[in-house]
């Protein structure tokens, strides 16, 4: 391959996720767009995948189409020997002739499913149940749970105290008089 700029175009279908054991994904197609960069020292990889995945909801067991979208840049750098380096970068031999870049498709797509898969129709509803008062927006403040008064946490607090601790605090006291 020359140096410079090459431009790639893939599809698939369901049979590529059937060569990964356990995938997430039963069914579904992508188009995969992948401009490639090729330098002395590295490849950069820029993917640019979108397509459609049949999801199962978590809350129905009902399946669904989950359109996505994903842009990701892998940069792979000529070593001596393989190494992960980060996630976006992967050190490969200097005598690489070939790049499989299934695996990177494939966990690009993984990374694009949702934690929590709803049916569209559920996603309506979660959303309605989150209002944002719009007031609220702009305040930075912390919210913090107890199930004690304050008068009574203080109080606890300062009862529990470890001994090694109350000394080091009479010494912080002192000094900043």
């Amino acid at each position: 391959m020359a140096l410079g700029k090459h431009r790639y175009e893939f599809s698939s279908r369901s049979d590529f996720f059937t060569a990964f054991p356990n995938s997430l994904v039963q069914k579904g197609e992508f188009k995969v767009l992948l401009d490639l960069e090729k330098s002395e020292t590295l490849l950069k990889l820029d993917f640019h995948i979108q397509g459609n995945l049949e999801l199962e909801c978590d809350r129905s067991l009902e399946l669904f189409d989950f359109p996505f979208e994903v842009e990701k840049t892998l940069i792979l750098k000529f070593g001596e020997y393989n190494e992960a380096l980060s996630d976006e970068m992967e050190m490969i031999h200097r005598d690489t002739q070939t790049i499989n870049i299934a695996q990177y498709v494939y966990e690009f797509i993984g990374l694009a499913i949702p934690m929590k898969k709803l049916h569209p129709r559920f996603q309506q509803s979660v959303l309605e149940g989150l209002e944002i008062d719009d007031e609220d927006e702009d305040d930075n403040s912390t919210f913090v749970y107890s199930s004690e008064s304050s008068d009574s946490t203080e109080q606890t607090d300062e009862e529990n105290i470890d001994p090694r601790w109350q000394k080091l605090k009479n010494l912080k006291n002192k000094g900043e008089q």
